[in-house]
């Protein structure tokens, strides 16, 4: 759907949890000298200041990303990717500006790496391709990430990392991601796949994990965070999680430790807890 602007919603915990995973899965293929491709299906505008209207109405950062900013004593990957988010903040004491998926990305790849990007907001994409500058490992398009990904595979070095993250404000995105996971692994069975999902209080939702262990994936991990109690009136998101085809074999034990940490530090009531499950 064309409303959907994520700076309402920049930095807030599922941003947390995604953007953690996605600085692992990067950080993990980028040990190999080659190619790497990274393709975002839904980008966003790349970066968000936190600091403007948009921002500031529902100010989701405070209770996302401001609560582990200046802290000490993080774990590991979390200080790893908290160190991406520094990048976009000249003055290391204050938060103003946080980066979306391709930012960070863009932040992480090499020269001889390449990232391709899908946008079809006709506002997003116009700051997307003003934030990204005139980066030539970039291409941005302007259309259906769903049915783009499907001519960006397989990559030409055969390693790659694709987001799929749509906002499910239409309900049909939740049958459109678990048919372009499929679709995208008999293309390219073995790119690493970080599928964004949301908890709500929607048949869909509670449903789609389950269904993307169906999409034929062999080698799939499934990490979710909740951070409250659902709302009473159903409406409102309380957690998030990622559905990951073939992850690093690091990846699940680095979430064992580092789960609880994050519940303990994101959690807004008795309710925080997480998932984790492995094929």
């Amino acid at each position: 759907m064309l409303s959907y602007r994520h700076g309402f919603h920049a930095g807030n915990h599922a941003d947390v949890l995604k953007h953690f995973i996605l600085v692992q899965l990067l950080a993990h293929l980028l040990q190999k000298d080659k190619a790497l491709w990274y393709v975002d299906t839904h980008a966003g505008a790349a970066q968000y200041a936190l600091t403007d209207s948009t921002a500031l109405k529902n100010a989701e950062f405070e209770t996302g990303i401001g609560r582990l900013w200046g802290r000490r004593g993080l774990p590991k990957p979390l200080d790893t990717y908290l160190a991406q988010v520094r990048l976009l903040n000249s003055d290391a004491h204050k938060l103003r500006n946080y980066p979306g998926s391709p930012q960070i990305a863009l932040q992480m790849l090499r020269p001889q790496d390449r990232m391709r990007l899908f946008e079809k907001h006709t506002t997003e994409i116009r700051v997307l391709q003003q934030n990204l500058g005139e980066d030539r490992r970039s291409i941005v398009y302007a259309g259906d990430g769903f049915e783009g990904l499907k001519a960006m595979l397989p990559p030409p070095s055969r390693r790659g990392v694709i987001l799929i993250d749509p906002s499910y404000e239409d309900k049909a995105d939740y049958k459109r991601t678990k048919q372009a996971l499929v679709d995208a692994l008999i293309r390219f069975a073995t790119g690493t796949y970080a599928v964004w999902y949301p908890l709500v209080q929607r048949r869909e939702a509670r449903q789609l994990p389950d269904s993307l262990k169906l999409a034929g994936a062999d080698d799939w991990l499934n990490v979710s965070l909740t951070v409250k109690e659902p709302a009473a009136d159903g409406y409102g998101l309380h957690g998030s999680g990622l559905f990951i085809v073939n992850p690093p074999w690091t990846l699940a034990d680095t979430l064992r430790q580092t789960m609880p940490w994050l519940v303990d530090t994101l959690a807004q009531d008795p309710e925080g807890t997480f998932l984790l499950q492995t094929s």
